[in-house]
């Protein structure tokens, strides 16, 4: 299955989640047979995760639209983009959700351009700080982790932030464990 049928029944399915918990909207859509243990489907999932939890939580957007513009933002990231490009597709799905929820481009001057760049930089800082193998799920609970609170602080909503437990840890052949936050 391609990336972009993939995206395609990411966007079907994810409609259907009513909480305002990226991670446990995530959760579940990551346990869809479509969903590889990593794979470049989490550079739209993980977005599409945020976009739906603002939603529910009351954030004002266009939710089919916002869904469609991050497929197409997650679609053109490569896979491998963490080792080949030194940024996280996660990180890159999560500020592309920011970007559309506050309609940022190139050439805002509002301030959300240089606070999207702070949320990335703190996202990939601390990922750098744990350092590699790239593992999908990690990945994007620290991108949850800082997203999250980048909502919580610039949105007016509240998006909830429970235990972050690895639940994927035995289909990783990289899994670093220990130096993971989340490994139990």
């Amino acid at each position: 299955m391609t990336t972009a049928e993939k995206a395609a029944l990411i966007l079907r399915d994810i409609k259907q989640e009513t909480g305002t918990d990226p991670v446990r909207i995530f959760k579940h859509m990551a346990d869809k047979e479509y969903v590889s243990i990593h794979g470049p489907e989490h550079h739209i999932l993980d977005g599409a995760s945020l976009l739906v939890a603002y939603r529910n939580a009351g954030g004002s957007i266009d939710l089919d639209a916002a869904l469609e513009k991050l497929a197409a933002e997650g679609l053109r990231m490569p896979g491998a983009m963490c080792g080949l490009w030194g940024i996280c597709g996660a990180i890159t799905s999560i500020g592309a959700a920011l970007s559309i929820i506050d309609g940022t481009g190139p050439l805002s001057s509002d301030g959300t351009w240089g606070s999207h760049m702070q949320f990335t930089s703190n996202a990939i800082g601390e990922l750098g700080r744990i350092n590699g193998p790239r593992c999908c799920k990690r990945d994007a609970m620290i991108a949850f982790k800082h997203g999250i609170q980048y909502v919580n602080e610039h949105y007016g909503v509240a998006l909830e932030q429970g235990h972050r437990k690895c639940e994927y840890s035995d289909l990783n052949a990289q899994c670093i464990k220990e130096r993971c936050p989340y490994y139990e």
